[in-house]
């Protein structure tokens, strides 16, 4: 599959995806390209945004609809195609945040020069707001997993503490308690850099 960032979607991802998948799961393998040409974009610039890096964007995607095709028998509401979809990609990336920090701490974790919120910028970004999405990556890179995809779900994509809390399959109160970790931190952070300040 291409890399979803880059692949056109003439189809708007917020239809009624049921009929697409009864048909995929009656084997229907054209259902099954149009369920990803459908959702790949959302799903590669989430990924993208949790993670800080294209390569692992790509990888994410192509791993979530590996794994949402082979396990598409599991949806009970066909119609909530797209957030089971999110739920999926967030476990990949939390495992792979978790398995960078672990390299990171044995010391054999290799470059990544793409990575960084600032890279994911708009290209007409000022260079303060670049310099203030940099030092924001710095604090997510020494977060944990979950306190970083809790915080970049609900403070970069918008979604409601309810909906963080059932796409990361935890409590309203674990994800409340790990957006206000990152929060802290990123108040002590950016309140060292007057012409900064956090999002909110």
């Amino acid at each position: 599959m291409p890399l979803a960032t880059d692949t056109p979607c003439p189809d708007t991802d917020d239809r009624d995806d049921a009929p697409l998948v009864a048909r995929a799961l009656r084997g229907d393998h054209q259902a099954e390209a149009m369920i990803y040409r459908r959702h790949a974009r959302f799903i590669g610039n989430l990924a993208a945004r949790l993670c800080g890096a294209r390569a692992d964007a790509e990888d994410i995607t192509q791993d979530t609809f590996a794994q949402a095709l082979e396990h598409l028998h599991e949806l009970r509401d066909p119609s909530a195609l797209k957030p089971w979809l999110a739920r999926i990609a967030v476990r990949q990336a939390q495992r792979r945040l978790r398995r960078r920090r672990l390299l990171r701490w044995l010391g054999l974790e290799g470059p990544h020069p793409d990575r960084g919120l600032d890279t994911l910028a708009a290209t007409d970004s000022s260079p303060e707001c670049r310099e203030a999405l940099g030092q924001i990556e710095a604090v997510l890179s020494r977060r944990p997993a979950g306190e970083r995809v809790a915080w970049t779900l609900h403070r970069v994509e918008g979604e409601t503490l309810e909906a963080v809390a059932e796409v990361c399959g935890c409590s309203l109160a674990t994800v409340k308690r790990r957006v206000a970790a990152v929060e802290a931190r990123l108040d002590r952070t950016l309140e060292r850099s007057p012409r900064l300040e956090a999002p909110r």
